[in-house]
C-alpha cells in the first residue's frame, strides 16, 4: 500500500454501527468519547431515510451519544441539495418522519420522483404513479439503493429493490445521492480541510460504507455488527482496510495505529 497521510477525519455510520434502532452497540458511547479525545474531526454519515435529522439526533442523544447536529451528514441532506440544484418538484416516496428535511420544497404537480425507505408508500397505486411520471420524463432520484438494513427482529428490505424495479419498468437509470456514491463522501468532508486520503470510514455495510469510502480514496473499516453477514469482507475489491468485531474495536485500532 502506498504511503498514507496522517489521519485527520473519521466518518462513522450510525444504524448498525453505533446503534440498532433504539439500542446502542455495547461500549459505543465510551468508544466515541475516546475518539473525541484524539485530534481528529468526526462526521456521522448515514443513509437513513426513516426520520429527519432532528429526530435522528434526538434518538442518538437518548442513547447517550454526544453528537452535534452539524456533525451529521445524511442522504436526505444530499437529496435536498440535489432537488434545489435541479429546481424540480418531487413526488416524495419517503417515510413521513423524513418530510421535515424537505420543508420548503415545492411538491405540487411533481416532475421528479424521489425514493427513500418508505414501506407505507411502496404499494401498487403509489409506485404506479411514480412509474408514469418517470415514463413522461421525470428524473428518478434514489436517496440510496441499499439492498437491506438491520432491524431488531432481523434484516429488512431497503429501498434498493424498489428503485431497481422502477428502473427496470421505465428503462431508465436513477441518480443515486447517498452512500456508496463518491460525491456523498466528498460532501461529508466539505469544510473539514481534510483530503480523502486523510480520512477513514467505519461502517457495517461492506459495499455502501466501506467500498464507497475506499472508492472515494479513503480507508474503510468494516464492523461485524448491524447488517454484517459472514464473508461480507470478500464481496468488495479492494478488501476492507480492516475488519473489526465492533465500533469500540475499530476506535482502539485507530488510536493505537493511525494517530
Amino acid at each position: 500500500m502506498a504511503a498514507r497521510r496522517a489521519l485527520k477525519a473519521v466518518l462513522v455510520d450510525l444504524n448498525g454501527t453505533l446503534h440498532i434502532e433504539d439500542s446502542a452497540v455495547p461500549g459505543a458511547q465510551e468508544a466515541l468519547k475516546r475518539l473525541r479525545s484524539a485530534s481528529v474531526t468526526i462526521r456521522f454519515v448515514t443513509n437513513t431515510t426513516k426520520e429527519c435529522k432532528r429526530d435522528l439526533l434526538e434518538r442518538l442523544t437518548k442513547l447517550g451519544f454526544d453528537i452535534a447536529e452539524n456533525e451529521i451528514f445524511t442522504s436526505l441532506t444530499a437529496a435536498r441539495n440535489l432537488l434545489e440544484q435541479k429546481q424540480v418538484r418531487p413526488l416524495l416516496l419517503v417515510d413521513d418522519k423524513a418530510l421535515p428535511d424537505f420543508a420548503g420544497i415545492a411538491t405540487a404537480d411533481p416532475n421528479a420522483v424521489v425514493v427513500g425507505l418508505a414501506p407505507e408508500h411502496f404499494h401498487y397505486e403509489r409506485m404506479n404513479r411514480a412509474f408514469r411520471l418517470i415514463l413522461d420524463g421525470a428524473p428518478l432520484i434514489a436517496i440510496h439503493k441499499a439492498r437491506y438494513f438491520k432491524k431488531k427482529d432481523g434484516l429488512a428490505l431497503g429501498p434498493g429493490p424498489f428503485v431497481t424495479g422502477l428502473e427496470y419498468a421505465t428503462d431508465t437509470k436513477a441518480t443515486v445521492v447517498g452512500k456508496p456514491e463518491k460525491t456523498f463522501f466528498l460532501e461529508a468532508l466539505r469544510g473539514t480541510d481534510c483530503a480523502p486520503e486523510e480520512a477513514i470510514m467505519i461502517g457495517d455495510d461492506c459495499r455502501d460504507d466501506v467500498g464507497g469510502a475506499q472508492n472515494a480514496g479513503m480507508r474503510g473499516i468494516l464492523v461485524r455488527t448491524g447488517k454484517y453477514r459472514p464473508a461480507d469482507e470478500d464481496r468488495i475489491n479492494p478488501a476492507p482496510y480492516l475488519t473489526c468485531e465492533n465500533f469500540p474495536e475499530a476506535v482502539e485500532h485507530i488510536l493505537e495505529h493511525l494517530l
